[in-house]
């Protein structure tokens, strides 16, 4: 039995049924997912169905994408231009894939490893990330997504970190930036290398940075190689760190 964590898949079905061929993913097997399954690429429903058949076998955080398919089947954010959620939010099994969406966490610690969708601040310990990500679950479980979205509430701060968060400034505050990280503003860099990050003790791997590419470091793992873009999906096998990638077989978006 493995588990493979996997980035960003972002509707790109006919890559990630690839990958899944490439690392012989089989019954016995687990896949951590890092958020966004939907968004951007054309196939965002089959992603979905073929990862709730997963059950058990499938933990999934959630990213922003999933979080604004969430918000447009509430009502509570606007279509964007370059969404392709219309398939989802058409199909008759909307509300049980929704529902199961909904319920997905923010946070998952499993043992050394911990799954987020983009970082933790550097002041968090992982058992203040625990405990943040539980408030916004409970909101999320409630259907209160206006107080996530549109509230400066503490929930809805701590869930700009959890999904958004790429560079951070010398004092643990968050940077607007989402290009390469040797182009990044004075004074801001990956929050991951923090000099001050207080969640050294586990390894978090994460996603939604497209432009850092695959990292490896000892206590973080960054998983988003650009599939969307037209580069790849990667996995990596957490038992050995085994790394798997598949070309994108979607065109860029």
């Amino acid at each position: 039995m493995a588990t493979y964590a996997i980035g960003d898949v972002q509707g790109c079905a006919t890559t990630l049924e690839r990958l899944l061929g490439r690392i012989g993913f089989s019954a016995r097997d687990r896949l951590w997912l890092a958020g966004d399954l939907v968004n951007r690429g054309p196939r965002s429903l089959d992603v979905l169905r073929v990862i709730h058949g997963l059950g058990a076998r499938a933990v999934v955080v959630l990213g922003n994408h999933d979080l604004h398919l969430l918000g447009r089947a509430a009502g509570v954010t606007e279509a964007k231009r370059r969404d392709t959620l219309d398939e989802v939010l058409a199909a008759p099994d909307r509300a049980t894939l929704l529902d199961w969406l909904r319920a997905r966490p923010i946070l998952h610690r499993e043992g050394s490893h911990v799954l987020v969708h983009a970082g933790l601040l550097p002041r968090w310990t992982v058992e203040e990330a625990l405990e943040r990500a539980a408030e916004i679950e409970t909101l999320l479980r409630k259907g209160e997504l206006s107080e996530l979205l549109s509230k400066e509430t503490r929930a809805a701060r701590s869930l700009q970190v959890f999904t958004r968060l790429r560079t951070c400034r010398d004092d643990g505050r968050m940077c607007d930036f989402d290009g390469p990280p040797d182009e990044a503003p004075d004074g801001c860099f990956p929050w991951f290398s923090h000099p001050k990050r207080r969640s050294t003790d586990v390894t978090i791997l994460f996603g939604h940075w497209s432009a850092l590419g695959l990292h490896l470091g000892e206590d973080a793992i960054g998983l988003d190689t650009g599939c969307v873009w037209g580069r790849a999906l990667s996995a990596v096998r957490l038992e050995d760190r085994a790394v798997f990638s598949e070309p994108a077989a979607e065109p860029s978006a």
